[in-house]
């Protein structure tokens, strides 16, 4: 019987990040970009963005999303201006 070579097991490489890149600071660009908005302009976005979340989902429901990845970035960016939202909220109550 010939004996057969037993492969190494396959290293992993890690995921490539799509995720915005950091800003100098430390922190991600958008959410930089975010900070400098008023909070009226941030409550409009807030609205636009829950808007299109709304559409997306029926466009799930009826198979008729094109690009899946963009609920998450929606439903990431609605949860970047409520964090800043409460932030500011809390700082304003502390001064």
């Amino acid at each position: 019987m010939a004996q057969t070579a037993k492969k190494a097991p396959a290293t992993k490489k890690a995921p490539k990040s799509t995720a915005a890149k950091p800003a100098a600071d430390g922190g991600n660009k958008v959410f930089a970009d975010l900070r400098t908005k008023t909070d009226d302009q941030l409550n409009e976005q807030l609205v636009e963005l829950k808007r299109e979340q709304f559409n997306l989902r029926f466009q799930a429901a009826t198979n008729q999303l094109e690009r899946p990845a963009r609920i998450k970035e929606v439903r990431r960016s609605i949860a970047q201006i409520k964090t800043l939202q409460t932030e500011r909220t809390r700082s304003a109550e502390k001064a």
